[in-house]
């Protein structure tokens, strides 16, 4: 009886470092700023790099 009793005692402090863990990495987050939190995207555009010059402004410079 000793051994379980000393297991339900252990239980609520792993519950209760869960919830305070979870609700500080929710407060960080949200301090955080623009996270997007919606998972991967698909045809964003975001990350390329800058276009080139057009042809025509290349051309018209010589």
């Amino acid at each position: 009886m000793g051994a379980f009793f000393l297991k339900e005692l252990c239980m609520w402090k792993i519950a209760v470092g869960f919830a305070v863990f979870a609700g500080l990495a929710l407060f960080i987050l949200s301090k955080g700023g623009d996270i997007d939190m919606s998972g991967e995207k698909h045809g964003d555009t975001t990350h390329t790099e800058a276009p080139a010059a057009p042809a025509s402004a290349a051309a018209a410079s010589k």
